[in-house]
């Protein structure tokens, strides 16, 4: 595979079709592609969630946002539309693309599009021979001869056309305006930043990645009466009955579910010791700004564990693990019913006492049992 038609490229289309964590996921792959390529100036075309997302990632300068009729999270919509999108990517003049999916994707849509807008370049991961519709094409050896982890296999993607980078963290950036919200917030609750207290966020997406309301209850009760500090529900103004339902009577425990932006729940997250979440958008904004994390992980997917920050990542093994489905096709939810609240109360205690300065104790790449690598 050639890399010079690469060497002069400055305006990149960067395609993660996906939510929160996944564009979250991207960012050092296309940190890689902006360091590379001096001067390049990077559109990442996203789902709607994706682009609240990207606004707080300085390495990208321009969001598109497209419902895409391949993908999940959209609705259906005259073909029209479709057409419009080709013709703006078109008159955009991008020089190349880079199509980053998750291995159960298919790129070729996204290729497709690409190449009737007429962007010279074109790079994914793809399981077939794309023929035409990639000028590179990578072979995806996943599943078959090994798993990475998401933010590992972007990086792979990009090192093919020579695109690395030193600093492998996920980006998120806080603007002050948000750290200064979340400071008012959290004062007008009666919560200290300065002093030990938790972020708690209860709510996912998906119905298989959440962690029952009745253990969350009780592992927030516990952790009320061994550690004394103030608890911090979060969550999406549709997570607001569920906050409640965990947190009712339970003392010096808060809610902002409901109240922030996307930017003030990073500043509250970025401000905390600790947060404890399901495996969802949080537990990554919490691995790009180093707070602790102790992750309530389905098993629905491998590649997902916090990527190098400090935490501890809570599972029960189960036969059916990485299905890979949003609603547990065997309705037992055992691989997080399995986790006993004592355990989530341990492990939060356990990542509080360690100093700030510690290395992750937990690798996002060489996690064993769920062999990434």
């Amino acid at each position: 595979m050639s890399m010079k038609p690469w060497h002069d490229v400055r305006r990149i289309l960067c395609i993660r079709l996906d939510y929160l964590g996944d564009v979250l996921m991207s960012t050092p792959a296309i940190r890689a592609l902006k360091q590379s390529h001096p001067g390049s100036h990077i559109t990442l075309l996203t789902s709607s969630s994706g682009a609240v997302a990207a606004r707080h990632v300085p390495e990208i300068d321009d969001v598109i946002d497209y419902a895409a009729p391949w993908m999940k999270s959209s609705s259906p919509h005259e073909p029209a539309c479709d057409h419009a999108m080709i013709d703006r990517l078109s008159e955009a003049g991008f020089d190349a693309a880079v199509i980053f999916t998750v291995y159960s994707q298919n790129p070729l849509p996204a290729a497709m599009l690409c190449y009737l807008a007429g962007i010279p370049l074109r790079l994914a991961h793809c399981h077939e021979n794309p023929y035409q519709m990639l000028t590179h094409w990578v072979r995806d050896p996943e599943p078959e001869e090994r798993i990475r982890h998401e933010v590992r296999r972007q990086l792979d993607l990009v090192a093919t056309i020579g695109a690395h980078t030193d600093d492998e963290r996920m980006s998120f950036n806080v603007p002050c305006d948000d750290m200064r919200a979340a400071r008012n917030l959290l004062s007008a609750i009666g919560v200290d930043s300065e002093q030990p207290w938790i972020v708690l966020h209860p709510g996912a997406t998906a119905q298989s990645r959440r962690y029952p309301p009745e253990y969350w209850r009780e592992a927030s009760r516990t952790l009320a009466s061994k550690l004394g500090c103030p608890l911090v529900f979060t969550g999406g103004k549709d997570e607001t009955e569920l906050v409640e339902q965990i947190r009712a009577d339970i003392p010096n425990a808060f809610s902002l579910a409901g109240k922030l932006t996307l930017g003030e729940l990073a500043a509250v997250i970025t401000l905390s010791p600790l947060l404890i979440s399901n495996n969802t958008g949080p537990a990554h904004i919490a691995a790009a700004v180093g707070t602790p994390v102790v992750d309530l992980y389905a098993l629905t997917n491998p590649q997902h564990t916090p990527w190098q920050v400090n935490s501890r990542v809570l599972f029960q093994d189960v036969s059916c693990r990485f299905c890979y489905k949003s609603v547990c096709p065997q309705g037992h939810h055992r691989c997080l019913t399995g986790v006993a609240p004592q355990q989530v109360v341990d492990a939060a205690v356990e990542l509080l006492q360690l100093p700030s300065a510690a290395q992750p104790t937990v690798s996002s790449e060489t996690f064993t049992f769920l062999q990434i690598v």
